[in-house]
C-alpha cells in the first residue's frame, strides 16, 4: 500500500487518487503471440492490448494500467519490433485500467492519441468526467492529451490498414469497439477475415438504468445506448472475436489450447460462436438488470 501510495502521489500530484484492488491476471505477464499476420497481443493476462503492425509504424490498443507500459513495452521489443514504432494509441474505453498508461506511452513514443467524442473529456481529465464519479467507483489516472476526436463510423489508416471504429456506449460513454481485416497464415492469400475488439458491454450496481424516487439514471439515455450496443455488435461480421479484457475471449484457455496443438496456429482465434454467445449473454445480463431497475 505504501508503494501504491508513493506511486500515485508522484504520478497524480494535482489528483484524488483512488486505491482499487487491482487483480493479479491484470498484471500478470503473458508472453506476447501473434493473432494474424499484422496483429499481435501484447498485454496481460487479463488486461488485452494489441498491436498492429504496418510498413509505416504500428499502432497500438490500449495503455492499461499506469504500471503497464514497461510491460506493453517488453513485449513488443521481445516480438522484434521497436517501441518508437508506435504512431498511434486507440483503445476501447476510458477506464483507468485501459488508459492509465496512455501518458506514459505517448511521452515515449510521441504516438497520435485517437479517443472516442464522449471519452475526451475523462481521458483528458485522468478520469474526471466520468458519469461514475460521483459514486466513488472510478479510479483516477494521469490525463492524457488527445490528438483526434473521433466519432461512430470514422476510420483509422496507416500504412495501407485501416481501423473502423464503433461507438458502443453505455460502459462508458464513448466505449469503442474496434473492426478490421488480417490474413491468417495458412489461408489463401486473398482469404481475409473479419476482426472485432469489443469495447465492453459490462457494469456494476453504480450503474443506474432508470429513473427511481431518490436515483437518477447513470445519464440520460444510458439503456437505450446499452441497447444500441448489443445491436451494433449483433450486426458486426466475426471471425476473430477479441475484447478489452482476455475473458471477454476466453484468452487463457485458447492460449492454452495453442501451448497443447500448436498445429492449430492462428486459427485457434477463429471464434464467431464464442462471438455471438458473448453478446447474446450480455444483453440477457443487461435486460435483467433493467427489468429489475423498472
Amino acid at each position: 500500500m505504501l508503494r501504491r501510495l508513493v506511486l500515485c502521489l508522484l504520478l497524480l500530484p494535482a489528483l484524488p487518487c483512488a486505491f482499487a484492488a487491482t487483480k493479479p491476471e491484470w498484471t500478470h505477464q503473458l508472453a506476447p503471440f501473434q493473432i494474424a499476420d499484422n496483429l499481435y497481443y501484447v498485454g496481460s493476462e487479463d488486461l488485452a492490448a494489441f498491436l498492429v503492425v504496418t510498413p509505416k509504424g504500428n499502432i497500438l490498443i490500449n495503455a492499461n494500467l499506469v504500471s503497464s507500459p514497461p510491460q506493453i513495452r517488453a513485449s513488443v521489443e521481445k516480438l522484434g519490433f521497436r517501441w518508437a514504432d508506435t504512431k498511434i494509441l486507440l483503445n476501447g474505453q476510458a477506464h483507468f485500467d485501459h488508459m492509465a498508461g496512455a501518458a506514459q506511452v505517448l511521452r515515449e513514443t510521441h504516438a497520435k492519441n485517437m479517443v472516442m467524442d464522449a471519452d475526451v473529456p475523462v481521458i483528458e481529465g485522468g478520469g474526471k468526467g466520468d458519469f461514475l464519479e460521483p459514486t466513488g467507483s472510478v479510479e483516477y489516472f494521469p490525463p492524457a492529451p488527445v490528438d483526434r476526436v473521433l466519432h461512430d463510423g470514422d476510420t483509422v489508416t496507416l500504412g495501407g490498414v485501416t481501423l473502423t471504429a464503433h461507438k458502443t456506449p453505455g460502459h462508458t460513454r464513448g466505449c469503442t469497439t474496434w473492426t478490421f481485416r488480417v490474413h491468417l497464415k495458412g489461408e489463401p492469400a486473398g482469404k481475409l477475415r473479419n476482426v472485432v475488439i469489443v469495447g465492453g458491454t459490462s457494469f456494476w450496481s453504480d450503474f443506474h438504468f432508470t429513473a427511481k424516487p431518490g436515483v437518477a439514471e447513470s445519464y440520460p439515455g444510458i439503456a437505450k445506448d446499452f441497447q444500441h450496443t448489443f445491436d451494433v455488435l449483433h450486426a458486426l461480421p466475426c471471425d476473430v472475436f477479441l475484447g478489452e479484457h482476455g475473458r471477454y475471449f476466453d484468452l487463457t484457455a485458447k492460449f492454452a489450447k495453442l501451448k497443447r496443438e500448436p498445429q492449430l496456429g492462428e486459427q485457434v482465434w477463429i471464434d464467431p460462436a464464442g462471438y455471438k454467445a458473448f453478446v447474446d449473454e450480455s444483453e440477457v445480463t443487461f435486460h435483467k438488470a433493467l427489468a429489475k431497475g423498472q
